[in-house]
């Protein structure tokens, strides 16, 4: 049978990283005399929690399994979590408690033809479906041409499927196709600890983590500051092989197609009336030929 993973080490990791991160200034504590550390004291979040300073070790030690959602509420209150790691700390809160049975390992799933016929109709947007490893698992047409330098590199799968962190951390020309790189680190490193927190049995989903882990120090750095992404959006600049520059909006949104497989659908526009719009025209309409030429005449064209 499959060893579990241990939680203490990621609990212990993300409360004393949050702890790091606040000054006794920033929540009403005087200071006095020198600090060792940065950041608050163990039993400065104990107070501010309202819990002994025993209780709040034992419970940045890991030991997290059976603590009950005020205690944690209050927790997350003295550290100033934000709503996204908020849930993550319930999520390792529950990822804590001792299984019923053994989990199941998630599988993947196909997409309905009826995303993938939502994905066609967005002719001026590009759109695309990723699952919770960031893998590409359905796009439009336009989507596959913004996105050429991810299906064109060497860090795609066997099934010529890419993926966002293998592509970000491990392909040289990354850095050249999106112009805040080091923000698209960040990010990516955030959505995957986000998902770990989640679904921690997610065997592929380690299996990546290793990978990176092992091939790519930028990544390590950015695990092991243990920050937390859910809810994201806004504006990415890319420099485009075909198109140039752009600047995109874009935002995901959940989609709800499996219970055991958690899929993302993302939107990627321009702002009305901008020269990126036009770019972004002008892309899909080289996407739409391409995808006219490589597609087979049908049989009214036959003799």
């Amino acid at each position: 049978m499959e060893r579990l993973p241990d939680h203490r080490t990621d609990i212990r990791d993300f409360l004393a990283t949050r702890r790091a991160k606040i000054t006794p200034e920033q929540v009403g504590l005087p200071t006095s005399g020198r600090r060792r550390v940065p950041g608050l004291r163990r039993e400065e979040v104990a107070v501010l929690a309202g819990v002994s300073t025993e209780w709040y070790t034992r419970l940045e030690q890991g030991h997290i399994a059976g603590v009950s959602e005020d205690v944690l509420d209050a927790v997350a209150r003295a550290l100033q979590l934000d709503e996204d790691e908020h849930t993550y700390l319930f999520d390792l809160a529950q990822a804590a408690q001792p299984p019923r049975r053994t989990p199941r390992r998630r599988k993947a799933v196909d997409i309905p033809p009826r995303v993938q016929w939502l994905l066609d109709s967005m002719t001026l947007s590009a759109a695309f479906v990723t699952n919770g490893r960031l893998d590409i698992v359905a796009t439009n047409a336009l989507a596959r041409a913004l996105f050429a330098p991810l299906f064109d590199s060497e860090t795609t799968d066997e099934r010529g499927r890419p993926n966002f962190a293998r592509y970000w951390f491990l392909d040289r020309g990354a850095p050249d196709f999106v112009a805040d790189w080091d923000g698209a680190l960040d990010a990516t490193v955030a959505l995957l600890r986000a998902e770990a927190g989640r679904y921690p049995h997610d065997k592929a989903l380690r299996e990546l983590i290793g990978e990176l882990s092992t091939t790519s120090p930028e990544f390590r750095t950015r695990w092991a500051a243990h920050d937390v992404r859910i809810h994201h959006g806004g504006i990415k600049q890319f420099q485009h092989p075909d198109a140039g520059p752009l600047e995109l909006v874009y935002q995901p949104l959940d989609l709800p197609i499996s219970l055991r497989e958690v899929h993302s659908l993302t939107i990627y526009t321009a702002a009305p009336g901008t020269p990126d719009e036009d770019r972004l025209k002008l892309l899909a309409s080289w996407a739409a030929t391409r995808r006219q030429e490589a597609e087979p005449a049908d049989g009214r064209d036959l003799p």
